[in-house]
């Protein structure tokens, strides 16, 4: 019975619009959990950080350039990938880590073929999604809590 015990880290990015609004990316035809909706992302490379990784994908993906210093941490979920038949022995463990950030150049389109859309953070629970987004769209909204509260606390 062997085991991949090596994760496959994998990043996401919650892109947060001045009304407070989450980008949320349809997966393609074709590809694992198609038609789910998800923070866009993707693997982290060999040699990269976390952070140059979600820098890289969000232009890969959405063509959209971001500074890494922008990116907060929000919360990560860790599961097994791969669908069923094989058992637990043939799947890979996965680790997603959640960044979100309200800075980003240029205007979002999807370069994958789904679409991309903006959503209320209270409506993300409703959406057809993967399993391990819901742990981080549940932890963004508690994020997104804390973050507009610290903003009015400031400007008071």
């Amino acid at each position: 019975m062997a085991k991949n015990l090596t994760p496959l880290v994998v990043v996401a990015v919650a892109l947060v619009d001045a009304q407070g609004h989450v980008l949320m990316q349809q997966r393609p035809e074709g590809t694992m959990h198609a038609g789910l909706w998800e923070f866009p992302g993707g693997k982290v490379d060999p040699g990269e950080s976390a952070e140059q990784a979600a820098v890289r994908e969000m232009e890969e993906e959405l063509a959209v350039g971001l500074d890494s210093s922008s990116l907060v941490p929000v919360g990560f979920a860790s599961g097994l990938l791969g669908e069923g038949g094989g058992g637990a022995s043939g799947r890979r463990a996965l680790v997603l880590l959640l960044y979100a950030t309200r800075a980003w150049e240029g205007t979002p389109v999807s370069q994958e073929g789904g679409q991309a859309q903006w959503y209320a953070p209270q409506g993300l629970g409703e959406l057809a999604m993967p399993p391990l987004d819901y742990p981080l769209a549940d932890a963004l909204k508690i994020w997104l809590n804390h973050d507009s509260s610290e903003e009015y606390a400031d400007r008071c």
